[in-house]
């Protein structure tokens, strides 16, 4: 049986970076496949880093707000490669501030990871303080919840869709 982590990511106090939150919100109410786990790291990237690090999941997703160009609220399934993202010189470790490409480069750091990572990441709208979503990222947290679950439950690896049109990649 595959091990799959869902991981939630982002402040909630910071209008759409919340998104990840709140999508990991949602799928708590919903039946899962057995080995799937869905977990609301927030802001904890460190504590995200070592659950990685542990190597008991198979295939992560990591659900975020991702800046990648298309309209606000619009959603991008992309896989993630920290790889070539690792840079030589990375920022002081801030256990409350890691963006998930800084946790990715912390984990390849640190040794590196297994697991095959998946991003469901929305086009904020609004990067400010205030604890609410905006509009198009609240309507696009229904669309990333489907994409979760049509992800995991797949009989096979996490398949990232070919059309997904977005060149996306982590680079915080």
């Amino acid at each position: 049986m595959r091990k799959i982590l869902v991981a939630g990511i982002g402040n909630l106090f910071l209008c759409d970076d919340g998104f990840g939150v709140e999508v990991a919100r949602r799928l708590a109410a919903v039946p899962l496949p057995d080995g799937v786990t869905v977990a609301d790291f927030g802001i904890r990237g460190i504590h995200l880093a070592y659950e990685m690090l542990d190597g008991a999941y198979d295939e992560i997703v990591l659900v975020d707000a991702c800046p990648h160009g298309g309209a606000p609220g619009s959603i991008a399934v992309f896989e993630a490669d920290a790889r070539a993202a690792v840079q030589d010189v990375m920022a002081a470790a801030d256990g409350h501030a890691l963006d998930p490409a800084s946790v990715l480069r912390f984990v390849e750091r640190l040794g590196g990871y297994r697991s095959r990572i998946v991003v469901v990441g929305c086009q904020p709208a609004v990067i400010d303080e205030g604890m609410m979503l905006s509009p198009p990222v609240a309507a696009a947290v229904d669309e990333a919840v489907r994409a979760v679950m049509t992800l995991v439950n797949q009989e096979e690896r996490l398949h990232v869709p070919s059309d997904s049109g977005t060149d996306c990649r982590l680079v915080g």
